[in-house]
């Protein structure tokens, strides 16, 4: 069964994120006072409305209640979103995420009850320089705040030794899940600690995200 998500405020962030969930299959329903927003977005989500989000009545009319997510993606005015957010509570949903374009818009967001506030800008380039400062890591997931699976190259000192040997749950407090035998190569969940570790692999460990991240990013993975 697809998602119903409400989309209100049809700039880039919020135009971009219609067209990706539309295009997943998700039902969507868009809201932005320019008439020249609604109408680019018009052939992509399911209902396009000219109109101001912060008025209660519009949202009862569209039906934005029945929605299992409402994105409140206009950052720049901060009444504008304290008004979506207030108003999607009053229409009972679970679920609201607000753009903040700063740490004072995101603090007064999350006091009134915001579920998920996001900075874009911030939070991109945040991504980007943590990529860049990657040595071996070559991807992450992140399960909480504080957890994360990482993929990571071995380093050139633990060519040839065991996970036994390297005994990295003690020296780096990462707990080795799983191994690629090369980038591309399928997850190996079963494998024996006793083997020597080769340039090709791909370990897979869980550990706390920001701990082992900086080890990598400083090139103190020994």
């Amino acid at each position: 069964m697809s998602k119903l998500i409400g989309i209100l405020g049809l700039g880039i962030f919020g135009s971009t994120i219609a067209k990706t969930l539309a295009e997943y299959g998700s039902d969507v329903i868009a809201i932005d006072k320019s008439e020249e927003n609604v109408n680019r977005i018009q052939p992509f989500v399911t209902k396009g409305i000219i109109g101001d989000f912060t008025d209660m009545e519009l949202l009862r009319t569209v039906g934005l209640e029945d929605c299992d997510a409402v994105i409140i993606a206009t950052g720049t005015n901060l009444e504008a979103s304290v008004l979506g957010v207030l108003n999607c509570k009053k229409l009972g949903i679970k679920k609201i995420i607000a753009k903040a374009k700063n740490k004072n818009y995101r603090e007064v967001l999350e006091e009134i009850g915001t579920t998920t506030v996001i900075q874009p800008e911030k939070e991109s380039g945040l991504r980007i320089a943590k990529k860049i400062l990657r040595t071996n890591i070559e991807d992450i997931v992140r399960l909480d705040d504080q957890t994360s699976v990482v993929e990571f190259y071995p380093p050139a000192t633990w060519v040839g030794k065991s996970l036994i040997e390297l005994d990295l749950r003690k020296v780096y407090d990462i707990n080795i899940i799983g191994m690629r035998k090369s980038k591309t190569g399928k997850l190996l969940v079963s494998f024996d600690p006793n083997d020597p570790v080769t340039e090709e692999l791909v370990l897979v460990g869980i550990t706390e995200s920001d701990t082992f991240e900086q080890i990598d990013y400083l090139n103190e993975l020994k």
